[in-house]
């Protein structure tokens, strides 16, 4: 049976209305979790034999009263030799130390019923102490799924039982059916039933431009005492003053939660998957810690999650990860048929491991998870109010505080680095998409203060790369993103590809809050995507990387620029030489030229300022100058000598009209060596 092609995305969280009835339209974000951190691929599995065999799709499972995890998987020899189109395993040990055994596959598992149709597992579910395996009827071309039924083991997964008459789940009705996972032998099923989720029609939206099935996910209870007997299953029907409704009648059920967005509607490739629904199999676990069930789903292209406080909702999305185009050749992994195996979530339900599989005719991918049971890491951090605290301070940059977790529409190569303090580095959110949007950002578990990002761009290519649009940022503030009030570009962006490659641009902006923040705005290029070398966050002073700790070497770079034709530089890492933390800029000059640091930064007009800095010289000369410039007019100064040893220097002004001004540290020479040392240059109101 060949494979099936397909991405994943990162993760953003949306709100199933309350379940009377179906509901239409997109969904509202969710503020559940303040931040989501999914892996962009697989890093550990259960091995099996022969990294050269295809061990098997799918994989759905469930948590036994042994302490193992038994999984089901498709088209592959799962820890066997022998190819089947199904298969169930048992996986024994903790993620980093698994083990796989075949336990039982082909015919021994279910019947076709359907003509030109293959098995795949849908769901597995352990319940007092015995297993049970949904297994459905699959069209060779993936398209339709007619027929299910449900199999039954004693003996942990050797042997199986079901009805050989006919299939439980006929006419393309429930017939992809997945567990709810209510942990270890379903120990935390509140009242006695087995809870399972449907689609109708087909198990994901289809890779063809036919009308999408999917739309839909469908809830069902039985008793646990007889989930083989149909008559005993229960389809949920509404809720009436919040209490949920059944009936045993199919015909009357109402979705549980409907979702008819569709993602990658404008896709730049001949032929591939476009315009795809998010509803697809997958697997719904309950989060005993946080109280949260949690629906992992997924399309070609992304992940696509969703979260409720019950069973039947009310549901909220969220978007994890968003792998993007093909083909996945930069260590990341697209998925389908996702879930959250109860046993590996953390005990306090922040930290689990992701199970998602997808075989490798996305385009070069080749590594032993592409097509196997595989593991990913998965973080969820609950929303908790909080009040920003921090202080100002110009060198902390917020992009790098614990739990920070960056945000982006996709990325290109599987990366999601651009806060390691490195700006010479490009990542990019080309996807083969034509889209509307771009951004580049960070979610926390608490609120900061802030009043400035420093965008470093990636790279300039042909196609795109830059931002067809002044990039906006963004903060969010209870789930809410919002423009900030105030926002100044330094130096001014350019809207094409001149805003070249690794160039730095300081976005400053009114006092705000938030647990989020991001530049957003129009893509550019034929291909419209964007690229980021660095992305920083900052409450600070008007001056941007005042301590020189965002120099990454001993040359000179943004934002700060220079003056004269003496010498300048970094002393980085030099520990003493700094006034205040690693690093420092000098100047050393040998004739009675000028020289000196400056910066542009914006200012509010007709405001009091209060600027400070520190220096230290060769003392041997008295014509050194620190202020700041209207245009190229010195506007306030302080004259100063430079003796060794540090000391502030401070300059008040107010700003009049100006909106933009220059502030300048420097000094003319005498016809002998001198040089300077500054540091720690503030600007702030006063």
């Amino acid at each position: 049976m060949r494979k099936i092609a397909l991405a994943l995305l990162p993760l953003s969280l949306v709100a199933v209305l309350p379940a009377s009835a179906a509901t239409t339209g997109s969904l509202p974000e969710s503020t559940f979790f303040s931040t989501v951190g999914v892996d962009a691929g697989a890093t550990v599995g259960a091995p099996a034999i022969g990294d050269d065999k295809d061990h098997g799709d799918l994989w759905p499972n469930c948590w036994s009263d042994d302490d193992n995890v038994y999984a089901a998987y498709g088209d592959g020899v799962g820890f066997g030799s022998s190819a089947s189109d199904i298969g169930v395993t048992r996986i024994s040990g903790l993620p980093g130390s698994l083990s796989g055994t075949q336990l039982a596959q082909g015919d021994q598992l279910g019947k076709v019923w359907t003509a030109d149709h293959t098995r795949k597992p849908t769901g597995m579910a352990c319940v007092g102490g015995a297993l049970y395996l949904a297994v459905q009827d699959l069209a060779f071309d993936f398209d339709d799924a007619p027929a299910a039924t449900i199999a039954k083991s004693t003996d942990k997964g050797r042997t199986w039982t079901f009805d050989t008459s006919a299939p439980m789940f006929g006419g393309s009705k429930f017939t992809t059916i997945f567990f709810l996972d209510y942990g270890k032998n379903y120990v935390n099923s509140p009242d006695g039933y087995v809870y399972a989720y449907g689609l109708d029609n087909n198990w994901r939206d289809s890779f063809s431009n036919r009308v999408p099935d999917p739309v839909d996910l469908w809830l069902a209870r039985v008793p646990a005492t007889s989930v083989q007997d149909r008559s005993t299953w229960q389809f949920y029907a509404g809720s009436s003053n919040g209490v949920p409704q059944w009936t045993a009648d199919i015909n009357a059920r109402v979705a549980a939660l409907h979702d008819d967005r569709h993602v990658y509607v404008n896709v730049g490739t001949a032929g591939r998957a476009r315009d795809l629904t998010t509803i697809s199999q997958g697997g719904v676990v309950y989060d005993k810690p946080l109280n949260r069930y949690i629906y992992t789903s997924w399309t070609e292209y992304t992940f696509e999650f969703y979260e409720s406080p019950t069973p039947w909702g009310p549901w909220t999305h969220f978007t994890p990860k968003d792998f993007g185009g093909y083909p996945w050749t930069h260590a990341k992994h697209g998925g389908y048929a996702t879930t959250i195996p109860s046993k590996y979530i953390s005990a306090d339900g922040k930290n689990m491991w992701l199970q998602s599989n997808v075989c490798t005719c996305g385009g070069g991918l080749n590594d032993r998870w592409a097509y196997t049971f595989s593991l990913r890491k998965l973080s969820l951090t609950p929303s908790v109010p909080t009040t920003p605290d921090n202080a100002l301070d110009g060198t902390r940059n917020l992009a790098r505080e614990s739990g920070t977790v960056p945000i982006e529409r996709a990325t290109h190569f599987g990366q999601s680095s651009y806060n390691d303090g490195v700006r010479a580095q490009n990542e990019d959110d080309w996807n083969d998409e034509r889209k509307p949007l771009s951004w580049w950002g960070y979610t926390w578990p608490r609120t900061y203060n802030l009043n400035k990002v420093v965008y470093t761009t990636g790279t300039m290519f042909g196609d795109g790369g830059w931002f067809a649009s002044v990039p906006r940022v963004q903060v969010r503030r209870n789930g809410v993103w919002t423009d900030v009030t105030g926002q100044t570009a330094t130096p001014a962006y350019p809207t094409s590809s001149a805003a070249g490659s690794n160039a730095t641009y300081v976005f400053s902006f009114d006092l705000t809050s938030g647990d989020g923040v991001r530049i957003i705005g129009t893509p550019g290029g034929t291909q419209t995507f964007t690229s980021i070398g660095e992305l920083e966050a900052y409450y600070g002073s008007a001056v941007t990387d005042p301590s020189f700790e965002a120099q990454p070497g001993t040359t000179v770079g943004a934002p700060w620029q220079t003056e004269g034709t003496g010498t300048k530089g970094i002393d980085h890492d030099k520990g003493a030489w700094a006034e205040q933390g690693r690093n420092n800029a000098w100047i050393n000059a040998s004739d009675a030229t000028w020289n000196a640091f400056k910066q542009t930064v914006p200012v509010k007009p007709n405001t009091n300022y209060r600027l400070t800095g520190w220096v230290e010289g060769s003392g041997n000369f008295t014509g050194g100058y620190f202020g700041i410039r209207s245009g190229s007019t010195p506007y306030a100064e302080t004259n100063y000598s430079a003796p060794p040893g540090y000391k502030q220097l401070t300059v008040t002004f107010n700003s009049g009209s100006n909106t933009l001004m220059t502030v300048f540290a420097g000094y003319w020479g005498v016809d002998a060596p001198t040089w300077l040392r500054l540091d720690n240059i503030s600007l702030q109101p006063a």
